[in-house]
């Protein structure tokens, strides 16, 4: 397991990086091959921040913990990414069943309360409209909505505007 960690706003330690890396090398287990994660180190005021995203061959999983104290917030991140992987075990065996990337018995398994089967509450249909993405960001806020989906008009893909924890607004796009 290849771990990549970013600072913002500080110089993580040799000893922090360690510290990472130990940990993350125990999820290393699940997976048959090397696979990379990104972990960002944030600190903002009093706020410090850790976010870890793991691409296995499509299958994504993130997670992230906001703490005063870095090495809690590594173990926080590192269990939930670990619950993760446990609680979608038996969808992941499906979706992966003829892959080795991986290695499902390591996975310990968690009584589940909820049901396996994903129950949608409610369907939309909506027609998606040429705008740029201006646009698509005052729509949004003019429908009070925290996500627009829309055409781009510049690319002429379907796209996501989406506002951001911090007031900011994010854009989605697929990567064909």
């Amino acid at each position: 397991m290849k771990v990549i960690i970013t600072s913002k706003n500080f110089s993580a330690t040799d000893h922090l990086k360690d510290a990472i890396e130990s940990k993350f090398e125990k999820l290393g287990k699940y997976f048959s091959q090397d696979i990379i994660v990104n972990v960002t180190l944030t600190i903002e005021k009093e706020r410090q921040k850790i976010e870890a995203t793991i691409n296995a061959k499509g299958t994504i999983f993130r997670a992230e913990n906001v703490t005063n104290d870095m090495y809690t917030g590594i173990d926080g991140v590192v269990d939930k990414l670990s619950t993760q992987m446990s609680r979608f075990k038996t969808k992941l065996q499906r979706k992966h069943k003829d892959h080795k990337e991986f290695i499902f018995a390591d996975l310990p398994e968690i009584a589940e309360a909820e049901s396996n089967e994903v129950q949608i509450a409610r369907r939309k249909t909506f027609d998606v409209m040429p705008m740029s993405v201006d646009e698509a960001v005052m729509q949004m806020e003019l429908l009070e909505h925290t996500f627009y989906i829309f055409s781009n008009m510049e690319t002429e893909s379907i796209a996501v505007v989406y506002k951001r924890k911090d007031g900011t607004y994010g854009l989605l796009e697929p990567n064909y």
